[in-house]
């Protein structure tokens, strides 16, 4: 399905950000310390923008994911064994940047006992004791299959706000999210209030997947009484063809409705537009 002009226009924006000084003094940091990004191996669509401020989100654990969701460009295969050396090239470019705010993420890791949850909080504490006392640590973590050990363990190390992406409506799962569960999910992000309510917690949903407006309107609430504070809402874009297509592609108008529809349900904050992707900090 071609982009619509006005989709056009904000990609061709984002495109011609990637050429900018700030972008490619980021790039070059990046892999001169052997990190991955998300912006990068799954092809979002607001690198430019966020390279261009000086912000990118880490991508933790290798970049070989364990599952084969239809709508992500990370690969599915058999990850590498865990780097135990990461943790202090993040805080080499977390200081190098000066960066006030960090956004990690990884790939699912179903290989690992924990699921990752030791390495994600070893980042977490490293990053913390070396990253100065104004820096902010926001966790967008996979599902860790459930485990409750997983959680505590994260937990434990304290994050400031602890994102992990609901995606879609539950009747897509199948499809879109093979080996994840809604309501595994929804039981996380609940479990993750229990243990810390202070933390923030935050979701996304990606619009244009097929999914109706009563699936999406069914969705909200679930995500408020499993204790999300802050929701993001953004198109789906395929990173290729033999992802899966989109559907439709919302309107700014439509994504603003569903902006104001979800703060009446309750969210703190509500981010929501065609290049809104929960993982970006900009």
């Amino acid at each position: 399905m071609p982009y619509p002009i006005w989709l056009r226009g904000m990609l061709e924006a984002d495109r011609q950000s990637r050429l900018s000084p700030e972008t490619v003094r980021l790039a070059g940091l990046i892999d001169s310390l052997s990190l991955k990004t998300v912006c990068r191996s799954a092809r979002c669509p607001n690198l430019g923008g966020c390279w261009s401020k000086g912000a990118a989100t880490f991508l933790l654990l290798g970049d070989v994911c364990t599952r084969a969701c239809g709508f992500c460009n990370l690969r599915p295969g058999r990850p590498q064994p865990t780097d135990v050396d990461e943790p202090w090239r993040l805080l080499q470019a977390v200081r190098e940047l000066r960066l006030k705010h960090v956004v990690l993420t990884s790939v699912t890791r179903d290989d690992l006992s924990d699921g990752g949850a030791a390495h994600f909080g070893e980042v977490v504490r490293v990053l913390r004791r070396g990253g100065g006392g104004h820096l902010t640590i926001e966790v967008l973590t996979p599902d860790f299959q459930g485990r409750v050990a997983a959680l505590e363990t994260l937990a434990e190390a304290a994050p400031d706000l602890w994102g992990h992406n609901i995606e879609t409506v539950p009747r897509l799962y199948p499809r879109i999210r093979p080996g994840a569960d809604y309501n595994r999910s929804l039981s996380l992000l609940a479990r993750i209030k229990n243990l810390h309510p202070t933390l923030a917690t935050k979701s996304g949903l990606m619009l244009g997947l097929g999914e109706t407006p009563e699936e999406v309107a069914a969705v909200l609430p679930d995500l408020r009484q499993a204790g999300v504070d802050h929701l993001t809402l953004g198109q789906y874009l395929a990173p290729s063809r033999r992802h899966v297509p989109v559907a439709r592609y919302l309107t700014p108008d439509e994504f603003a409705a569903w902006g104001q529809q979800a703060i009446s349900v309750g969210f703190l904050s509500v981010k929501s537009g065609p290049l809104v992707r929960s993982s970006s900090v900009c």
